[in-house]
């Protein structure tokens, strides 16, 4: 049974929007700061290469063909929505959501143990690379922690969630075929062979399936502070209708 938080006043409100306006804003400054690293031929935070015999538009491509940013820029988008509305809801914005998460959480265990201790960055760099790998992760995993809302996590949510790492996994090894160039050293097929980076994959798939559970299971236990949010803010919402809503989530 999910557990009912007490209504929240406009302060918490106020709290809930600045928090994710914040992530928001965290993420595309490092996004400016990187694509502008790239114009003047610097060093790409993810790789740690500076690729300046490669072209402008292809190193574009690359930047962002990375989970890493793909994974940053669905966070932004989902916390730019809830600075707007921390009551929004609906089907795809679910998804929107599980997929900020689970991909942001991926990014950022991924990077602490594959990728942390290959990479040396310097300066800006260093900054945006602790932008998209450690502050983002943090802020977005603490803020739904926190925030909510819940429960959101369906297992239509969780089906619809698989369709975008599915794609970016089809994508990456066909560009990858098509130009010799991977992401991540762990799914270069050209250097590792594809047995291996096909089981690097499905370990990392493993993991995330793992956490999808456990996001679903905590969807399901912790309390809902943003669902009461909504109630706050919709106090006509009939208590059947209350109840239909939930169960549409079993």
């Amino acid at each position: 049974m999910s557990a009912v938080a007490e209504p929240v006043g406009a302060s918490s409100m106020r709290l809930v929007r600045a928090w994710h306006a914040l992530l928001a804003a965290v993420i595309c400054a490092a996004l400016v700061a990187q694509i502008a690293l790239i114009v003047a031929g610097g060093t790409d935070a993810n790789s740690g290469h500076v690729d300046g015999h490669v072209s402008l538009a292809a190193r574009l491509v690359r930047l962002f063909s990375y989970f890493t940013i793909q994974s940053n820029l669905l966070v932004a988008a989902a916390a730019a929505t809830f600075a707007i509305d921390p009551a929004r809801d609906g089907t795809w914005w679910r998804v929107l959501r599980l997929d900020a998460l689970l991909g942001i959480a991926t990014t950022g265990l991924v990077f602490a143990i594959v990728l942390a201790p290959i990479l040396h960055l310097q300066g800006l760099a260093a900054v945006v690379s602790d932008a998209f790998h450690v502050a983002s992760p943090c802020m977005a995993l603490l803020g739904w922690l926190l925030f909510g809302p819940r429960p959101r996590i369906g297992w239509q949510t969780v089906a619809l969630s698989l369709l975008w790492p599915a794609t970016w996994l089809a994508y990456t090894f066909i560009h990858g075929a098509l130009t010799g160039w991977y992401p991540y050293p762990f799914l270069n097929a050209a250097a590792i062979g594809y047995s291996a980076a096909l089981r690097n994959t499905a370990v990392v798939l493993a993991g995330a399936g793992v956490f999808v559970l456990v996001l679903r299971a905590l969807d399901r236990w912790l309390p809902a502070p943003l669902l009461s949010m909504r109630r706050w803010r919709e106090p006509a919402v009939k208590p059947m209708q209350q109840h239909d809503s939930e169960a549409s989530l079993r």
